[in-house]
């Protein structure tokens, strides 16, 4: 299939200034964090892994639990990692549920059942009913997954609780909006969803940062 790919920095700055051009909303979160960061990831096991890591942490904890994974499993491959004992993992950070879950995606991968490279050219449907077929995978890792490891531009992640507060804020609703809504909501941001949504996080963290209530 064929899509638009978040490469580069250029990339991020075209769907900027498309978001910009069609929504108010989404011109004054870019006015006020400017253009958002690339944070692409690697696609394939590591890139899955990193994501199931750091599930859940703040971006703190999950970069120290990855680099404590990284220099005990090298290289970063489905073999190395099932070998390690459970010990080795845990004194890296990760939880049982976690170790279990990369455990069954390390399995699926080394004896044919998931095959990565594969899935990355098929249909985002195709990608998250894969995906969350594992056990312990479900679908806001298969959002971040096909949005920061596949650079897919229109990607969205509709759950994160980060995201639907930024999108509340900016669009000064009452509530928190659900998964449906963010759907509805972000429809206007097509075909750059992904890049929305690293602004609407990179906003968010601001907001916080600052304790700031008020909308833009």
């Amino acid at each position: 299939m064929t899509c638009r790919i978040i490469r580069t920095e250029a990339d991020i700055a075209e769907g900027a200034a498309a978001l910009a051009a069609v929504c108010r909303h989404m011109r004054a979160v870019l006015d006020a964090v400017g253009t958002p960061p690339l944070r692409r990831r690697e696609n394939g096991f590591a890139g899955l892994a990193r994501i199931v890591a750091g599930q859940q942490l703040s971006v703190a904890s999950a970069s120290a639990i990855w680099g404590r994974l990284e220099r005990a499993v090298v290289p970063f491959e489905p073999g190395p990692f099932l070998k390690k004992r459970e010990q080795t993992l845990r004194a890296a950070g990760l939880s049982a549920g976690k170790i279990a879950t990369l455990r069954g995606v390390a399995c699926a991968i080394d004896d044919g059942t998931l095959d990565l490279a594969a899935l990355a050219r098929a249909d985002d449907e195709t990608i998250h009913e894969t995906l969350t077929a594992l056990k312990g995978v479900g679908p806001w890792t298969a959002d971040i997954y096909v949005m920061f490891c596949l650079g897919r531009a229109d990607a969205w992640a509709p759950g994160d609780l980060a995201l639907r507060h930024a999108v509340r804020d900016a669009t000064r609703r009452d509530g928190l909006p659900d998964a449906n809504e963010m759907t509805d909501i972000a429809h206007i941001w097509r075909p750059w969803r992904g890049v929305a949504a690293r602004a609407l996080w990179a906003y968010y963290a601001m907001r916080r940062k600052a304790g700031s209530a008020t909308p833009l």
